[in-house]
């Protein structure tokens, strides 16, 4: 995503955020925002919502009856005022943003932990409690599966990376060697 939309999606989610705050919700604009992405994250919805030529109620009427009753008003118009402007795709980043400062403001770090095969709930549990116990505090831990890593896993925790795949191992040996061999 460029800067400029990681941005935008940073202001749009400090204002969501403001307002679940205002409204001791923080809890109820998540959990709407994690609604309103996946019920309009099909991108024949996001075609309909990003198309100017239809006029902008018949977009906003859209939103409102596919999330009304099921997200707080304000998500509502957030998601409104973001198909107002033509950004609606913003939408998934808004709603990471949100996590990222709900997150941080409940002392949760955030890991993403990548693995050349899928790990089991036991394995997934004990790495999460091993970073939590690198960290000392609560981990929110995502899980991605990359094949290329041979073996082994990556952990990413803020703008750390802990490496210890085969792939990452066999890179630094050969720099080893290269090194040596000057």
């Amino acid at each position: 995503m460029a800067k400029g939309s990681e941005t935008a999606a940073r202001r749009y989610a400090e204002a969501a955020f403001q307002l679940a705050t205002r409204d001791d919700a923080l809890d109820d604009y998540a959990e709407g925002l994690d609604l309103a992405a996946r019920e309009l994250g099909d991108e024949r919805i996001v075609a309909v919502l990003r198309n100017p030529a239809r006029p902008l109620r018949q977009r906003i009427d859209l939103v409102e009856r596919i999330l009304a009753k099921r997200v707080p008003e304000q998500v509502v118009k957030l998601v409104g005022l973001l198909v107002e402007r033509g950004k609606i795709e913003r939408l998934p980043a808004v709603v990471g943003e949100y996590r990222r400062m709900l997150n941080e403001e409940r002392g949760v770090v955030e890991a993403l932990a990548t693995t050349a095969l899928p790990l089991t709930g036991d394995e997934t549990s004990a790495l999460q409690r091993k970073i939590a116990e690198m960290t000392g505090r609560t981990v929110d831990l995502r899980v991605d599966v990359d094949e290329s890593l041979i073996g082994g896993l990556t952990v990413r925790v803020g703008d750390t990376l802990y490496d210890a795949s085969v792939r990452g191992r066999l890179e630094r040996l050969r720099e080893r060697l290269v090194a040596g061999a000057r």
